[in-house]
């Protein structure tokens, strides 16, 4: 869906708008937070191989940011921009700690996401989050948590079929949300 020059205007000049607001008093980072949490988790998320890793590292970023928005100037450029820079650049840094302190390379990290892709992953983010609790706990426990159906029926204290069943139908909603049959 492309966005007419004006609209893409009026957004630019809402996120400057929200950055001097930030500027002038920290709370109102939060809208800024809230605007770009997403995206950016959905980022870091596919590059590093661990959720608590990915989650550890967005929270990090909005705390680069904060402590450093006072020297952000604007340049047109989007705000997410300079927090996927900061992402990359935490990325990094901690992947030259890894490799330090176990003596091995790291992981290979995915880094070929276009935008459309990020935007993809934080859309099924807030779908994720639209299920029935049991439903998407199924699907966190499973698919960013890697267990298995046996592990997640002990853990829920659920039937094998019960978990198979609530996992079916989280994704099954998530490919009608997402428009799709094949994700």
């Amino acid at each position: 869906m492309a966005r007419s020059e004006t609209s893409e205007a009026a957004l630019g000049g809402d996120e400057r708008a929200l950055i001097e607001a930030a500027q002038r008093n920290p709370l109102r980072f939060a809208d800024l937070y809230e605007r770009h949490f997403e995206r950016l988790y959905a980022y870091v998320s596919r590059r590093v191989p661990y959720r608590s890793a990915a989650e550890d590292i967005t929270s990090d970023v909005f705390h680069r940011a904060l402590a450093n928005l006072g020297s952000f100037e604007w340049r047109g450029a989007p705000f997410a921009a300079w927090l996927f820079r900061i992402a990359a650049n935490e990325i990094a840094g901690r992947g030259l700690r890894l490799r330090r302190e176990a003596g091995t390379p790291a992981a290979e990290q995915r880094d070929d996401q276009t935008p459309e892709e990020i935007e993809d992953r934080a859309q099924l983010f807030r779908f994720v989050r639209e299920l029935p609790a049991d439903q998407g706990r199924v699907l966190e426990l499973r698919f960013a948590d890697g267990r298995s159906i046996r592990e997640i029926a002990t853990i829920l204290n659920r039937s094998e079929g019960a978990v198979k069943q609530l996992q079916f139908r989280g994704v099954k909603y998530l490919r009608e949300r997402m428009g799709g049959t094949n994700g």
